[in-house]
């Protein structure tokens, strides 16, 4: 096998920027500066999120109230930085420094004033130090829980900004007051510094910034704290378990959570694959390969393409994900008067929409959020959609010849269409009809009473734009469910008839039998707001086995895909699980990687070779095949906060381990 033709690529690896020398990034260890030591790149990402923030603060100490303002049992004040201890011994001037992680009651003072009766703020406050850097932020960590009085609070936060005061300390007139090691309480390190200790500061947090501490000092990284808001805001079960999912670590031992873990071990496979070209580059003539140059694009190629089919999963896992952070959009479709607004009520437990015998009582869409098993639903009640020729119902659901006019007004035609609007929009749509007694005579009907055959006087009542609003939603991807209502007048509710499943099937036919329910909104129960467990025994409309139906349907849409094919076993479900956490700012990042590898696998392994003449086909442009690895690496840089300037260190790793330059 012919080698490839390398000429033009060393033309234009002569173009290449040359290899900084190894110490260009690293700044001298005497400077009085740690935090320059920061990467760039996380310097340009807090830069973006908070222009106003600067990350050169580090020897400042911040401070905050953790918990929620307002009256309380309890409330918690946190302060991170190199003058807790400072703060300490200002607040509780007589008492020694708490054990590290040991809580201890003490008595907080006015630092402002010599510590008196008439100068406590807080009697029985309990105190917790935390020595860094095993900390939340990796500093050293003070916490006071006070007594949640919001002027015991306001006291406390006031005497902590009185430290930064020149006067702050009242002994500091008289005495000279020393300030002890954190990590030995019993070594002195002399006078406090009236800014805080260490030349810093001592000031109130930023919203989110003893989080942003924690990123910078390698204890959070993005995925985790993007999971950590989402905890915050988790109001649902399913909320909370694929918030929690994300945050947590593996449990391998590395640090970062499982996504991240997984990211890092991704772009390490990309920097390995891209060393390997570059190696290819530098010392394809200087050098013996086991593989020859083709073999060795090819076998990068492979690792590509599967990367390429994980990373696809994930993108197309975190819009299921999103279904359970942002709520599952679920749409009532159905005629006026079917009883969407009825079913409305019962599913969130109260009166959220108005129901009336008069038709067309619903003219704009009604959003009710509501937690349906642990899911957050955003259930939508819409006005019902008809036409102004209705026509009668034949025995199959069918409009028959006679007809009756009806006018809709212009209100009343918008409502119709924004209902169909939202039911495009959204993941499932559930189509309500209803049974409703055929037109007899008396005597007929009397004689039907008397005969219990009250199925025999109901037809199903079907509005043909109710029909063909369904299927053009189950065209269009979405989930269709149907239920029946006022099966009240069916002789039960635990079988359906199967001339009424057949009559659903052939109007319905993308909606399969498990998804046709049969309710009766005037037999059910208002306290039906969630469902928790097995439908109950007791269940009058058989609401609860309409919600169980419906979280079956909601488990299938957020179910996350994985390989079908995984016949290693690598991958089991709970990987794919982890898949869902996926944010919205990792999958366009994901995105970016999987163009680049496109780009990668379009020009390394062309597919329209016969096209090409045998010479030029074993042309391969490696410096632009590896430039595209360098891309997609820095884009799963960039989800994780890693700095992509350690690549060229990762990258020379990769070839001095695989070759023996010296040789």
């Amino acid at each position: 096998m012919r080698g490839f033709n390398l000429r033009t690529l060393r033309w234009a690896a002569a173009a290449r920027p040359s290899l900084p020398p190894p110490n260009r990034a690293v700044l001298s260890r005497r400077s009085p500066a740690p935090l320059l030591l920061l990467n760039p790149s996380l310097r340009r990402c807090f830069s973006a999120s908070r222009p106003d923030f600067s990350l050169f603060d580090a020897d400042s100490t911040i401070y905050a109230l953790s918990t929620a303002p307002g009256r309380a049992a309890i409330a918690v004040v946190r302060v991170s930085g190199p003058a807790c201890v400072q703060i300490y011994n200002a607040l509780s001037p007589f008492a020694p420094l708490p054990r590290a992680r040991h809580a201890a009651v003490r008595t907080l003072y006015d630092p402002l004033h010599p510590p008196s009766s008439n100068t406590i703020l807080d009697a029985a406050a309990l105190v917790l130090y935390f020595p860094g850097p095993r900390t939340v932020t990796g500093e050293d960590v003070l916490e006071l829980h006070l007594h949640g009085g919001s002027a015991i609070v306001k006291s406390v936060l006031t005497a902590i900004a009185n430290i930064n005061r020149p006067s702050s300390s009242p002994s500091s007139m008289s005495t000279t007051t020393t300030t002890t090691n954190p990590k030995d309480p019993q070594v002195p390190l002399g006078p406090p510094s009236r800014r805080g200790g260490g030349g810093g500061t001592i000031r109130y947090a930023e919203a989110g910034e003893f989080t942003r501490r924690a990123f910078l000092n390698n204890r959070l990284d993005l995925p985790q704290i993007e999971a950590l808001g989402d905890i915050l805001h988790a109001e649902t079960e399913q909320q909370r378990r694929i918030a929690v999912r994300a945050a947590s670590s593996s449990g391998s031992g590395e640090q970062g959570g499982a996504l991240s873990q997984r990211y890092e071990q991704w772009r390490h496979q990309l920097l390995y694959a891209r060393g390997e070209l570059e190696a290819l580059i530098d010392f394809a003539e200087d050098q013996h390969f086991d593989e020859s140059p083709r073999e060795l694009v090819g076998s990068v190629g492979r690792q590509v393409r599967a990367l390429q089919a994980q990373i696809q999963l994930h993108i197309g896992n975190a819009a299921k994900g999103e279904l359970l952070r942002s709520g599952i959009r679920v749409a009532l479709l159905g005629a006026p008067n079917a009883g969407k607004s009825s079913l409305l009520n019962r599913v969130v437990g109260r009166e959220a929409a108005i129901v009336s015998t008069e038709e067309g009582t619903t003219r704009d869409i009604v959003d009710v959020g509501v937690d349906v098993g642990g899911w957050f639903v955003r259930l939508g009640d819409m006005a019902g959609i008809r036409s102004e020729d209705v026509l009668e119902d034949d025995d199959d659901g069918r409009s028959s010849a006679a007809a009756r006019n009806v006018v809709i007004g212009a209100v009343e035609k918008e409502g119709i269409r924004r209902a169909k609007a939202r039911a495009l929009e959204s993941d499932v749509v559930v189509v309500v009809v209803s049974l409703e007694k055929e037109e007899k005579e008396e005597e007929e009907e009397e004689e039907e009473e008397e005969e219990g055959s009250a199925s025999a006087s109901s037809r199903l009542a079907v509005e043909p734009e109710v029909v063909d609003a369904a299927n053009e939603c189950a065209r269009a991807g979405r989930c269709v469910v149907v239920a029946i209502n006022k099966c009240d007048r069916l002789p039960g509710l635990d079988r359906l008839p199967d001339q009424l499943l057949a009559t659903v099937r052939t109007l319905f036919p993308a909606v399969p039998d498990r998804r046709v329910f049969g309710i009766s909104c005037m037999d059910a129960r208002r306290e039906t707001g969630s469902v928790s467990g097995p439908v109950a025994e007791h269940d009058p409309g058989h609401i609860q086995r309409f919600l169980q139906g419906l979280i079956a349907t909601f488990e299938e849409l957020a179910s996350p895909t994985g390989i079908e094919e995984d016949a290693n076993g690598q991958y089991d479900r709970s990987y794919w699980e982890d898949s869902l956490g996926v944010t919205h700012r990792q999958s366009s990042n994901l995105q970016r990687c999987l163009e680049d590898l496109d780009a990668f696998m379009n020009q390394t392994q062309p597919s329209n070779h016969h096209h090409l003449t045998h010479e030029s086909e074993e042309e391969v442009d490696i410096v632009t095949a590896a430039e595209h690895l360098r891309s997609a690496a820095d884009a799963l840089a960039k989800i994780t906060g890693k700095d992509e300037s350690g690549d060229v260190e990762d990258v020379l790793g990769v070839v001095f381990e695989k070759f023996c330059v010296g040789k």
